[in-house]
């Protein structure tokens, strides 16, 4: 914009002629004033148009600040949501891992207990096989006692069958059937038997064949005698007086 310079006025002279006039120079003024209007415009409209681009991009940074502070909300929020479950999980897994601790803790008991139990019962299998033992010699022994006992007794035995025309032989565990025959004239085949119960001290009659009134008599004197010969006499005499 081209610059006005102020013109020096003669004042005198211009008050010495006839038609005294200034020259204000409008057209200049009016020149210069609008260019200087025109300028402000230009500076307002640019200042206009960066105070509307900074505000813009205030505006754009607020958006995009905003938009990002809604994310890391919503991130921060998965993040208490996740961290709420993986405080669950591990709250979960300290109760398992209690009760796992628990569970072993009774284990271990259990297992003291059963080997406490083991170390008894292998005391009473050992008792037991001690005692087996025993019984199995004591048996040993019997069995030797019997076998001479019947090696013994063995001929008494086939003569007091041959003799008293009987015959004996064991039926039950410690239960011994004597059967007497040549007791009936009449049928010499005839039965006459009985059954000795001999397993306690007081040995007993179970049955007899036929009934003898006189048993008790004869079973009480076989159980103070002890004499089972004896006895099979007597009962083969009181057949016959039976009979007789």
């Amino acid at each position: 914009m081209p610059q006005v310079r102020p013109t020096h006025l003669d004042l005198a002279s211009i008050l010495a002629e006839p038609n005294p006039s200034v020259d204000l120079r409008l057209h200049a003024y009016e020149v210069s004033t609008s260019n200087f209007l025109r300028a402000v415009t230009n500076y307002a409209n640019r200042a206009v148009a960066e105070i509307t681009k900074h505000r813009n991009a205030q505006e754009a940074d607020k958006k995009r600040l905003a938009e990002k502070t809604v994310a890391v909300k919503a991130e921060t929020n998965q993040c208490k949501v996740k961290e709420i479950e993986l405080l669950a999980v591990i709250e979960r897994e300290r109760e398992e891992v209690r009760e796992a601790e628990t569970s072993i803790t009774a284990l271990k008991r259990q297992l003291a207990s059963i080997r406490e139990t083991c170390q008894s019962v292998d005391a009473e299998i050992e008792q037991y096989r001690a005692l087996t033992a025993n019984l199995r010699r004591e048996k040993d022994r019997e069995r030797q006692t019997l076998e001479m006992h019947a090696a013994q007794t063995g001929p008494e035995l086939n003569a007091c069958e041959t003799r008293l025309r009987c015959h004996i032989e064991g039926i039950e565990k410690d239960r011994l059937l004597i059967r007497f025959t040549h007791i009936d004239k009449i049928d010499i085949d005839r039965q006459f038997s009985f059954v000795l119960d001999v397993a306690s001290r007081s040995n007993q009659v179970i049955t007899t064949t036929p009934p003898l009134p006189n048993l008790p008599i004869l079973l009480n004197e076989l159980n103070e005698t002890k004499d089972i010969f004896r006895f099979i006499k007597l009962m083969r005499s009181a057949f016959v007086q039976l009979v007789e």
